[in-house]
């Protein structure tokens, strides 16, 4: 048997492992979803290519996806995000995909049209990263696999924002609006779902994240995402006694009032 197989056999044990350990069947089902032969043979290349050592633990489960940590041979941490190969969501990433000028000709089916979403998501970050807005620097893209920046410590994943005590949750609401401004006024984009649990929070500042569904302003649906973010701000801040006047913010984002923040 050769060594590239067995290092396959001892990668598909551990996948195997998670799944025995998981004692919820939706969960099971979400593990049996992410790690199709296809995508375990993705991952496999981003390891045999030296892009990580192995992946160490799951870190999170979202709508499109599940995240992990991985571990590279220098013994520095990633998050690996595996993009789950499944139609249920096509006509949302349609949406989203289909209306972005940046992706003008992409497929229209699955697979291919979730390939598209994970670039999309790529180019997000760059994007963002690029107007000075902190996200998790993108590092490198295999078909539905995303590896990048991991954020938090050695011992665990940062928290995200809902688990965090805030201490000035007046000043957390106004860097959320700011992140709102800045991504409209200097980068003509939307992130779509900024909340509560897409911002982490570390020693060094909160870090947004989750950015596949942003979309440039000229999209259609930009006006009703940028409403969407503004409203899930002040819903959040409100129970902190913190108020935001949405549609006056709203106006200010629009007339670009803020292109000089």
């Amino acid at each position: 048997m050769k060594h590239e197989d067995m290092d396959l056999r001892k990668f598909e044990r551990k996948i195997d492992a998670w799944r025995t350990r998981v004692k919820d069947d939706n969960d099971r089902k979400t593990y049996d979803e992410v790690f199709d032969r296809q995508t375990v043979m993705v991952v496999y290349k981003l390891f045999t290519d030296g892009v990580f050592d192995f992946l160490d633990f799951p870190i999170s489960t979202g709508k499109e996806g599940n995240v992990f940590r991985a571990v590279t041979k220098d013994e520095d941490f990633l998050a690996v995000k595996i993009y789950r190969i499944t139609n249920a969501g096509f006509k949302d990433l349609a949406d989203y995909v289909l209306g972005d000028p940046r992706f003008r000709n992409s497929p229209q089916h699955f697979p291919g049209i979730l390939y598209v979403w994970a670039k999309k998501e790529f180019a997000n970050l760059e994007k963002f990263q690029k107007i000075g807005i902190r996200v998790p620097h993108p590092i490198t893209l295999s078909r539905n696999v995303l590896v990048m920046e991991y954020i938090g410590t050695p011992e665990q994943p940062a928290r995200q924002l809902k688990d965090f005590e805030m201490e000035d949750p007046k000043e957390m609401a106004e860097w959320m609006l700011g992140v709102i401004r800045t991504a409209y006024a200097k980068g003509k984009i939307v992130h779509g779902d900024l909340s509560e649990y897409n911002v982490l929070i570390t020693d060094e500042g909160p870090v947004v994240i989750d950015l596949a569904q942003a979309v440039l302003v000229e999209h259609w649906r930009a006006q009703e995402l940028l409403e969407r973010d503004v409203t899930n701000v002040a819903r959040y801040f409100k129970k902190f006694g913190v108020k935001v006047d949405i549609k006056n913010e709203l106006k200010r984002i629009r007339s670009g009032e803020f292109d000089s923040d």
